[in-house]
């Protein structure tokens, strides 16, 4: 009886994803343009706030990247307002220190897995909360707001470009 190691195959090279069509490209853009812009409009409109930093990233997912989990409604509402809440939490509950909001960002990350809400961009709201510490007023306003907002503008946007498929799911 022969022991003879098993074979070892060589690793596939990594493949890039193929570039999107120069349409997808421009149209993405200005998805992303669009949104921010309705953001500052609405902000200005109405005296409240509707626009944090983070949501820069999450234009690129909802005008990007539109049938990823991340990218989805439930995702972007969901996870926003709870990493959002884990930092103001953390921070009143524990300060602020690095080691607080280490904590923060682990365990937004951690609840938005387990709440299948996860959303990139919402990783740095933690982060974003404990340095402003802007009081538990922010949850409405930006974050709910803003991203029922961007939500509402990524849906549009797709059905205006012939993307009637986003989102893949609300809730």
């Amino acid at each position: 009886m022969s022991t003879q190691p098993p074979s070892i195959q060589p690793r596939p090279a990594s493949v890039m994803p193929p570039l999107p069509a120069p349409r997808t490209i421009l149209l993405a853009g200005f998805g992303g343009a669009v949104a921010t812009l309705v953001l500052f409009s609405l902000a200005q409109w109405s005296g409240l706030a509707f626009v944090m930093a983070p949501f820069g990233a999450t234009c690129v997912l909802a005008f990007a990247l539109p049938d990823s989990p991340l990218s989805q409604p439930r995702s972007i509402v969901g996870g926003h307002l709870i990493a959002t809440a884990v930092g103001l939490a953390v921070g009143d509950l524990l300060g602020i220190s690095p080691w607080t909001m280490a904590l923060a960002v682990g365990l937004a990350i951690a609840l938005m897995l387990a709440t299948r809400t996860t959303h990139a961009p919402a990783g740095a709201d933690p982060l974003l909360v404990m340095l402003a510490m802007p009081g538990w007023s922010f949850l409405l306003t930006p974050v709910l707001t803003g991203t029922l907002a961007l939500v509402a503008v990524a849906f549009a946007y797709h059905r205006v470009t012939g993307r009637r498929d986003y989102p893949r799911y609300w809730f």
